[in-house]
C-alpha cells in the first residue's frame, strides 16, 4: 500500500522502523538514528550493502540469519559513545 500510494500519488512517505525488511522493500533512501542523532544517510542499496557508522553495521549484524543456520546465541557488538545529555 505505502509503494502503490508513493508510485501513483508522488507522495513522500516518512516511515520509522526497527525492521530492516521493509526498509528494503519500501524505501529508496534510509537514515539511521541513534541516541536521537542521525548517523547515517544513504540510498538503502547502499546502506544495506555498505554500512559506514559501527552503528548501522551493528544493526545490520543483528539481523536473524536468513540461511537457518543456528550456532546457537552470538554476543553483539560493542557500540562505543553514550546517550545525549
Amino acid at each position: 500500500l505505502l509503494r502503490r500510494l508513493r508510485d501513483d500519488l508522488g507522495l513522500a512517505v516518512l516511515l520509522v522502523t526497527h525492521d530492516l525488511g521493509v526498509v528494503a522493500e519500501v524505501a529508496a533512501r534510509a537514515l539511521v538514528l541513534y541516541a536521537g542523532e542521525i548517523v547515517e544517510e544513504a540510498p538503502v542499496a547502499a546502506l544495506l550493502g555498505d554500512p559506514r557508522h559501527p552503528y548501522t553495521k551493528a544493526l545490520l549484524a543483528s539481523r536473524p540469519d536468513a540461511t537457518g543456520d543456528r550456532r546457537g546465541p552470538r554476543r553483539l557488538p560493542a557500540i562505543g559513545g553514550g546517550v545525549p545529555e
